[in-house]
């Protein structure tokens, strides 16, 4: 037994470990060499444009460093960041709330100017205040019917960005620009007819606010 574990030992350092040594080191070799013709034909290409001498490797520098940067911000700007540190909040209005009310930005005026997805979510909170809808944002927001995006689904699918917590945030803060709406819809893909018979305060983007 001890003899088999010598004789493996010596095995693989006599055999395989300069195998590996070397199999590794032909695989780095190739691979700059296949790294460093790919920056010569980049450099081929930028030579007809009959750039300043020195602005060639400046130029290549510079490409190679928004190759690296671009994925990197586009990365940042699509993460889902937590609500930032708010005022107090208003009554009726808990910390888990900010959440389900980006959502529903996000879900809601994906496409919308920023002012009108702060009118969303300041719509739902003058239903908060109105004794004809219900007492919480959830159920606000849950009711039947209420949201387009929720019966269809979409308000699980939407992707939620840093901008839907701002707005939330800025409609907590007391910023309507709803007017004191009640609801919104847009005229281009509404079906509803009742919805038409709420009297209108304004216009942002594509929705129509309403009381």
């Amino acid at each position: 037994m001890q003899e088999s574990k010598r004789w493996l030992k010596e095995f693989i350092a006599a055999r395989l470990l300069p195998s590996f040594i070397k199999a590794s080191a032909a695989w780095t070799k190739a691979f700059g060499q296949a790294t460093w013709r790919e920056m010569q034909r980049a450099w081929q290409n930028l030579k007809p444009l009959y750039l300043p001498e020195g602005w060639q490797s400046r130029l290549l520098l510079g490409l190679l460093f928004l190759a690296i940067l671009i994925p990197g911000v586009y990365s940042y700007s699509m993460k889902v960041l937590p609500p930032p540190a708010a005022q107090p909040l208003p009554p009726g209005v808990h910390s888990d709330d900010t959440n389900l009310l980006a959502r529903l930005v996000a879900a809601e005026a994906e496409d919308e100017p920023y002012v009108g997805k702060v009118a969303v979510v300041a719509v739902v909170l003058n239903r908060l205040k109105d004794p004809a809808f219900p007492k919480t944002i959830p159920d606000i927001i849950f009711e039947p019917w209420a949201f387009e995006s929720v019966a269809n689904g979409h308000y699980w699918e939407a992707r939620v960005r840093p901008q839907d917590y701002a707005a939330t945030q800025d409609a907590l803060s007391d910023w309507d620009p709803s007017n004191g709406a009640l609801y919104f819809f847009n005229p281009a893909t509404s079906t509803s007819a009742w919805i038409w018979t709420r009297p209108q305060i304004t216009r942002i983007g594509n929705h129509i606010f309403a009381r």
